[in-house]
C-alpha cells in the first residue's frame, strides 16, 4: 500500500493528568502515515483523487484544539479513529509526541496503528 504522509504537525492542546496540566495548552507534535492508493491521482494528476492532506491537516488539528483528555494515549486513539471514519484511507499510523513532558527528554509520547475494519 502506498503511504501519504504528514510530519511534524503542531498543535496545542489541553492533555495531562496534572492540574497545571489542565490550565494551559501544550504543544504536541504529530506524524501521520495514511495507507491510500496513490494510482488513480497519479494517472489523472487531479486533486479529486488524491487524499487532500491539508484537509486531513486541519480537521485533525481542529479535533485537537477542541478535545481534552487526560492521557495521550486516548487521544492518540480518537485522532486515529477519526481519519480512518473521516478520509478514504486502509491504515493510519500516528505518532504523538508531548514535547517536554519529562525533563531531559526531548519528547514521549505514543505510536499506534489502526487499520480500517
Amino acid at each position: 500500500m502506498d503511504i501519504v504522509f504528514i510530519r511534524d504537525l503542531r498543535v496545542r492542546a489541553l492533555v495531562g493528568i496534572f492540574e497545571w496540566e489542565r490550565r494551559i495548552r501544550q504543544e504536541l507534535r504529530l506524524d501521520l502515515e495514511m495507507g491510500f492508493d496513490i494510482r488513480k491521482a497519479a494517472g489523472s494528476d487531479n486533486i479529486d483523487d488524491a487524499l487532500d492532506y491539508k484537509a486531513v491537516s486541519q480537521r485533525v488539528k481542529a479535533h485537537i484544539e477542541e478535545s481534552s483528555f487526560q492521557l495521550v494515549e486516548a487521544l492518540a486513539e480518537s485522532i486515529a479513529s477519526l481519519v480512518l471514519k473521516e478520509f478514504p484511507v486502509s491504515s493510519v499510523k500516528l505518532v504523538l509526541n508531548k514535547t517536554g513532558a519529562v525533563r531531559d527528554a526531548r519528547d514521549v509520547g505514543v505510536i499506534i496503528e489502526r487499520k480500517r475494519q
